[in-house]
């Protein structure tokens, strides 16, 4: 067996009026990967941001080992120069800057105060091809995608020496293709005896990855498996995760689809700066009362673009087509004016988009539909307090209090806060995109059954997701995209993930236009 690296005893750590972690364990073997598992706000996050030095020491009790000595990070710079590197799940990169420039930075290859800019570059080649980064190591980060942006950061931890690289749902916002690269580039880290410890609510993943797996549930330690030895699948996991069987990862539900009553017809969208491009082209989609009628397709098939020009021309520009509500034609020409018709929508990056981080619950539940809680243009915060309590009953926020900033809540919680938000504005149509991205089984069956209460009150829910199975499971009909194109509707009765697949690849989906 080999030698631990890492280990965590009884490590605890309190904020106002929450436990965060209670005497927690965890040992880490060396050049393993190492799965930390658990709902939204099990105290994953936490527990890493102990150990990366983000919370020093003093700040929690208990402690820690690493390599066989005690270790006392009393911030970030000690544990990367321990050998420490955290990957957060929000990428902390500068997208003006080169990629570089972003592998280095704070790191500068400087001689006599001077930086060395051919060293800077020639070092940096030599640790992209480690991560498999061909592009030049002078392009900007905003001109790569999402799944180039994870292999900086991680080329960036092998510029200091890692030894234990700590990766926070690093596949979150990648897709297939992208998330099996990275997956496959873990296994290659730890073949050269970096240790990796993975934070992941994709268990799929976890299990073809991870060597052990440690569950948390609630701030404590429940277990540590081993997935070589024991007997370890999804079911089990999610048991020790949750606490109980869930016996169906949807919650069971019928249907009574009433008659169409949201319409878009003949709909184009060009990109807001290259205005010659077509990133939607003549889609058209409907949506029943009491329907969950879902969009599938790859990363780039043009579904988030669609959604936003819908809701207000909130992206793109050239817009061209109709929408109809209750047969009436909408002229949309902002989110206000969508809000005010009766549309919802739930951005797929709730940090940066659905939420106000710094802003407390009551500001947030009801930010959207402030005039309801205004009288002559003066907010009436008793009200903004009352109907804030309302909205976390119903949604089950688990919070100590609706003045608690949303930036501390779990993912899953703000994801039922941004849901509350945009139910106060009493919308028809709810748009939902990526509803379920980054939070956990126990969670993700919460948002499920808040879904099926909305289209219970004759409500429409337009759902965006990347995880096929997640769509067969909710949704009564689904259309597929590929290009900018829609190129074809299933059933729930018919529907499969090879015909969806099929769908959303179809090459004549192009149409000859340029994408």
């Amino acid at each position: 067996m080999s030698e631990d690296i890492l280990r965590m005893r009884g490590i605890t750590k309190r904020f106002p009026g929450v436990l965060a972690l209670d005497d927690v364990d965890m040992r880490v073997e060396r050049a393993t990967i190492h799965a930390l598992v658990g709902e939204n706000g099990a105290g994953k996050s936490t527990l890493m941001k102990i150990l990366s030095g983000v919370y020093p020491h003093g700040e929690f009790e208990g402690d820690i080992e690493l390599e066989g000595r005690p270790a006392r990070f009393r911030g970030i710079q000690d544990s990367e120069n321990a050998g420490v590197a955290i990957i957060h799940q929000e990428l902390a990169l500068v997208p003006e800057l080169s990629i570089a420039e972003n592998i280095f930075l704070g790191n500068e290859q400087a001689q006599r105060g001077v930086i060395s800019w051919n060293r800077t570059n020639s070092v940096a080649v030599e640790l992209m091809a480690k991560v498999g980064l061909s592009d030049s190591p002078r392009e900007l980060v905003e001109n790569i995608g999402v799944g180039k942006q994870q292999l900086v950061e991680i080329a960036k931890a092998l510029s200091k020496q890692v030894k234990v690289l700590i990766l926070d749902e690093p596949t979150a916002a990648l897709n297939e293709s992208d998330s099996r690269n990275l997956l496959n580039l873990l296994r290659a880290l730890r073949d050269e005896g970096v240790t990796c410890i993975l934070i992941s609510h994709k268990l799929g993943e976890v299990l073809s990855v991870a060597e052990s797996i440690t569950v948390l549930r609630d701030g404590k330690t429940i277990e540590t498996l081993d997935n070589e030895t024991d007997e370890v699948d999804e079911d089990r996991l999610i048991k020790s995760m949750v606490g109980r069987d869930l016996e169906h990862r949807f919650p069971p539900h019928r249907p009574e689809v009433g008659e169409v009553f949201f319409q878009v017809k003949d709909w184009t969208v060009h990109h807001p700066e290259h205005r010659e491009r077509i990133v939607v082209h003549g889609a058209e989609l409907s949506v029943a009362r009491g329907e969950v009628v879902g969009l599938a397709g790859l990363m780039g098939a043009g579904r988030t673009e669609f959604a936003m020009s819908v809701f207000g021309r909130a992206w793109g520009s050239h817009i061209q087509g109709e929408i109809h509500l209750d047969g009436k034609k909408l002229r949309l020409h902002s989110v206000a004016d969508a809000i005010d018709a009766g549309l919802a929508y739930a951005t797929e990056d709730r940090k940066q988009y659905g939420l106000h981080l710094d802003y407390d619950l009551r500001q947030n539940f009801t930010l959207a539909g402030i005039r309801q809680v205004s009288k002559a243009g003066v907010v009436d915060q008793h009200q903004v307090t009352s109907v804030s309590e309302r909205l976390r009953s119903s949604f089950g926020v688990k919070t100590p209090s609706v003045f608690q900033p949303a930036g501390n809540l779990s993912g899953g919680n703000q994801q039922k806060v941004v849901l509350g938000k945009w139910v106060f504005t009493e919308p028809e149509l709810l748009i939902l995109d990526e509803p379920t991205r980054g939070i956990d089984v126990g969670a993700k069956y919460e948002i499920y059954e808040l879904i099926h209460e909305l289209v219970d009150q004759g409500k429409g829910v337009l759902m965006i997701s990347s995880e096929l199975p997640e769509l067969l499971g909710m949704c009564d009909r689904i259309y597929a995209m590929s290009a900018g194109h829609i190129t074809g509707q299933v059933d729930r009765e018919t529907a499969t993930q090879e015909e969806l697949m099929r769908l959303m690849t179809l090459e004549t989906a192009k149409g000859g236009v340029e994408l």
